[in-house]
C-alpha cells in the first residue's frame, strides 16, 4: 500500500498531527479514501486526459502519489475515459448511478468523518483535512427532512437542524454513519 508522508511545507502542524492519527487509528484507508474523493473531484472540475496530470493535480493538493498508484486509483474508482470538448478524452467516473455514487459517498463518510457534535440545533462535523465539502454532499443527498442544509469548510460541517427536538435522533443516525 502506498504511504503519503507529509512533506515539509505542505502540510501545517494540524494536519501533520492528524496525518499520524489516521495512519495509527483509522489506517490508511482514509488516505486512500480522502485521495479517492479529491480524484472524483479533480476529475469533475478538470479535463484530466493523462495519469501524469492526475498525479500532478493530486501533488497540487499536496498528495504525492506514484503511477502504479493512480493506476491502481483508476481501476477501483472505474474511472473511464470519455470525449472531451476539445476533441481529447478525459476520465471520467464510470457509474453515475444513484446507488453506486450514494455507496461511494457513504464510505468516504464514515471514514473521513472524525466526530459530530452539537449546540442547539446545529451539528457540527469534524472530518480529516480537505474532506468536509464531500461529509456535507453526503448529508445534502441523504435529503433527511430534518436537516435544513449544510455548510462546509476545508475539515469542518455545519448541518442545521429545523427543530431543535430532532437532533438528538439526528446526532444518533449520523454517528451509526460514522461506526
Amino acid at each position: 500500500m502506498q504511504t503519503i508522508r507529509p512533506e515539509e511545507g505542505v502540510f501545517d502542524n494540524v494536519s501533520h498531527i492528524l496525518y499520524n492519527y489516521t495512519r495509527l487509528n483509522k489506517g490508511e484507508s482514509i488516505m486512500k479514501s480522502k485521495r479517492h474523493a479529491l480524484i472524483l473531484d479533480i476529475i469533475a472540475n478538470n479535463e484530466i486526459e493523462t495519469q501524469e496530470e492526475l498525479a500532478q493535480q493530486l501533488e497540487q493538493n499536496g498528495i504525492r502519489v506514484t503511477q502504479a498508484t493512480i493506476s491502481r486509483d483508476i481501476k477501483e474508482l472505474m474511472l473511464i475515459k470519455v470525449a472531451s470538448a476539445g476533441g481529447g478524452y478525459k476520465y471520467a467516473a464510470a457509474d453515475n448511478s444513484p446507488k453506486h455514487a450514494m455507496d461511494r459517498h457513504m464510505r468516504i463518510f464514515s471514514d473521513t468523518v472524525l466526530s459530530v457534535n452539537n449546540a442547539g440545533n446545529l451539528i457540527v462535523l469534524k472530518t480529516i483535512s480537505a474532506s468536509a465539502q464531500a461529509a456535507a454532499e453526503t448529508l445534502d443527498n441523504l435529503n433527511w427532512p430534518e436537516i435544513v442544509g449544510t455548510i462546509a469548510g476545508d475539515n469542518t460541517v455545519l448541518a442545521i437542524v429545523k427543530n431543535i427536538e430532532d437532533v438528538s435522533d439526528v446526532m444518533k443516525r449520523l454517528s451509526a454513519l460514522i461506526g
